[in-house]
């Protein structure tokens, strides 16, 4: 068990008012947590202090070679007074994965979630109530030795920041339009597409930047090695509803682990829905949009949570989903998992942790 040392801030910041929009990922709380690394001591010093600039040196590997990982979760209060987090496990389970793939030191489950629950305990006033909004959290690893080569580090930090936020499309819950790359790749199998690392963010700009010109809010990626089959959204998991069947591109080394998408799988095998998780290209996600037998089309997140598709781009197709509105089936996920997150909802399958 973590002894977490607890400087507390002298000027707190004033909270958010009710009215304000909570912008995505621009406000942040009072604290944050910070554990440090050294190769031979292990993870030491965990401590909550006032949220603040960090110091690194300009060497600093993290600036150099990218070895840093990072994760994202919400707290979430109850109509009662509680916070929940909601399968914390699960995200700590793809931390850990991330950083056995880019050499990071991994962090022990129950210090990883003791620290998640110590900050935003301390932070707890600043969860936001209001329909559609959370306290979004992000751990993240970085870096530290002053060294320029090509090598893992021996010093990291374990950082914690906090952030109340409301929706992550400005569309909300209305269907988004998907933009479908077909110039660049973002990741192959034995890359580091399965792992959430910000070089795979970094690859994805040049695209995202053409499809927001273009008036899309995301892109679509397809596998990089034959450039037909479909694999993730920037930002989110895919899932189609074809002929009454769920399928979402199974994973393969490339496609991130969503822990929204696993919740999703469980839900709808959980009803009866079948689901398949394989490989599915374009052309099929063409034909049967032609058909009529594609459905529903919807993303799933930590930050948007579930994100309905009116409309996908590929090439100079232009695929309209349904009749352009919210699926019976995106709704109904959308309606579940928020519900167990807020507590309005029986937890029948143990996902939810409280603080």
């Amino acid at each position: 068990m973590l002894d977490i040392r607890i400087e507390k801030t002298q000027n707190p910041k004033p909270l958010p008012t009710e009215d304000n929009p909570l912008t995505f990922g621009t406000i942040f709380t009072d604290h944050m947590f910070i554990m440090n690394y050294e190769t031979g001591k292990g993870w030491f010093d965990p401590r909550i202090v006032p949220y603040q600039p960090l110091q690194l040196e300009p060497s600093s590997m993290v600036f150099h070679y990218g070895q840093e990982m990072f994760e994202g979760l919400k707290a979430y209060k109850t109509e009662d007074n509680r916070t929940l987090l909601f399968r914390p496990n699960k995200n700590i389970e793809r931390a850990n994965n991330t950083n056995k793939r880019i050499c990071i030191p991994q962090i022990p489950e129950e210090d990883f979630l003791q620290a998640i629950k110590a900050v935003v305990k301390m932070d707890e006033a600043w969860i936001p109530t209001k329909p559609g909004t959370s306290l979004y959290i992000r751990p993240f690893i970085i870096a530290t030795d002053p060294f320029l080569g090509v090598r893992p580090s021996d010093t990291y930090m374990f950082i914690i920041i906090l952030s109340p936020v409301g929706a992550y499309y400005k569309e909300g819950l209305n269907p988004v339009k998907i933009w479908i790359e077909d110039e660049y790749v973002r990741a192959v199998k034995g890359g580091l597409g399965e792992a959430k690392t910000g070089a795979n963010y970094c690859a994805s700009l040049a695209s995202q930047v053409k499809a927001h010109d273009a008036g899309y809010s995301q892109v679509l990626w397809l596998d990089g090695v034959e450039r037909k089959y479909i694999e993730e959204v920037g930002a989110m998991n895919i899932f189609f509803k074809i002929n009454g069947t769920v399928v979402t591109p199974m994973l393969n080394g490339s496609i991130l682990p969503g822990v929204t998408r696993d919740s999703v799988i469980n839900l709808c095998k959980h009803w009866g829905i079948p689901v398949e998780e394989r490989r599915i290209s374009v052309d099929e996600l063409y034909d049967a949009a032609k058909s009529g037998a594609l459905e529903e089309v919807f993303g799933t997140g930590t930050a948007a949570v579930i994100s309905p598709v009116g409309e996908l781009r590929f090439e100079n197709h232009m695929l309209k989903i349904g009749d352009g509105g919210i699926g019976e089936l995106s709704q109904k996920l959308y309606d579940t998992v928020t519900g167990i997150q807020l507590g309005k909802l029986k937890d029948e399958l143990g996902w939810v942790v409280e603080v």
